[in-house]
């Protein structure tokens, strides 16, 4: 079974999380920690590769933290997963031009297709839409 990497599922909720926070206000890696279950070192790695990509800013001093470096509704699932993991790929070969069956190969046709559906659905999916998604789901629980 296909499986995304722990820090492309940790990194998506890192980055619903900060987009869910009121005034876009900053959030500690020990904030982002204790509200994800996720240690903080780990949160320190995740957010230097979504920094370098552009995607989150971090903030120096006292009153520090991180940000989301654009409006969440542009940032999409497929941007932050490329950042941790590169796009979809449902089999190695898709990525190996070199393989010796590419050309006859009964199934590779299939897996690029699943690679390209994964894409769509994950650039199609806003950081802002997954954090109201989020959102209403805690609110609904509450009611």
């Amino acid at each position: 079974m296909m499986v995304l990497s722990t820090k492309g599922r940790y990194a998506a909720r890192i980055m619903v999380y900060l987009a869910g926070r009121e005034n876009a206000r900053l959030a500690s890696k020990f904030e982002i920690s204790e509200a994800e279950g996720i240690s903080p070192d780990y949160v320190e790695q995740i957010m230097l590769r979504l920094k370098a990509a552009g995607l989150v800013e971090s903030h120096r001093g006292r009153a520090g933290g991180f940000s989301l470096a654009r409006d969440p509704a542009k940032i999409s699932l497929a941007d932050v997963l490329n950042a941790l993991e590169g796009p979809p790929c449902p089999a190695p070969c898709i990525q190996d031009a070199s393989c010796p069956r590419a050309k006859h190969c009964p199934t590779r046709g299939t897996w690029l297709q699943a690679a390209s559906l994964l894409d769509t659905l994950f650039s199609q999916t806003s950081i802002a839409r997954m954090a109201q998604e989020s959102q209403d789901k805690s609110t609904g629980e509450r009611t």
